[in-house]
């Protein structure tokens, strides 16, 4: 059986939003600027992550933002993520730009619950804050997994927002990674 892991860089007030500066946003840009010497550590993280991962399931956005990004990279990791079986979510999008990926058009808990019954191992989402924001709210994510760039913006887009209930979460891990970064996993309650 699958496990839904979303796995995000947040600052640590919680905003997602632009963190490589190219969305526009005046705060954007934090990922590279506040993660300095860290990031080689981060990428590791990530690359480990990656190979233990079976799948990666992402909204119409991300599945456009990664895909410009990733599909002719070279590198274990870039290989890792290509190859890997990918799901985009989305209502509207005929063809996805990431390799490897089908598009799940159906009800969203139907359609990941589906995907939980029938992959092996763990499914990872990227970005996709919409998204991740209604498989927390059908209780169907299974880990979080933040790792948390030291710098408070005050304003931005965050990883969670408004919900009809509380979501009760256990932590279960810490992590360093590098000098200034932390990864903190937290899985339902």
């Amino acid at each position: 059986m699958g496990t839904i892991v979303i796995t995000t860089n947040t600052t640590l007030d919680g905003v997602v939003q632009d963190p490589d500066g190219e969305e526009g946003f005046r705060l954007g840009g934090w990922f590279g600027r506040y993660g300095g010497a860290d990031l080689e550590a981060w990428a590791k993280l990530e690359t480990e992550e990656a190979l233990g991962a079976a799948a990666l399931l992402v909204g119409r956005r991300s599945d456009a933002w990664f895909g410009k990004r990733w599909n002719g990279r070279e590198g274990a990791w870039a290989q890792r993520l290509n190859a890997m079986p990918k799901y985009v979510v989305s209502a509207t999008l005929a063809d996805p730009v990431w390799a490897n990926s089908t598009v799940l058009r159906g009800d969203v808990a139907e359609e990941v619950a589906r995907l939980k019954r029938e992959i092996d191992g763990e499914i990872l989402v990227y970005a996709s804050y919409r998204l991740c924001r209604a498989l927390l709210s059908l209780d169907l994510v299974d880990e979080l997994r933040l790792v948390i760039f030291p710098v408070v913006l005050g304003a931005g887009e965050r990883l969670f927002g408004e919900a009809s209930q509380p979501t009760a979460l256990s932590l279960v891990g810490t992590r360093p990674v590098g000098d200034g970064l932390t990864l903190l996993t937290y899985r339902p309650a």
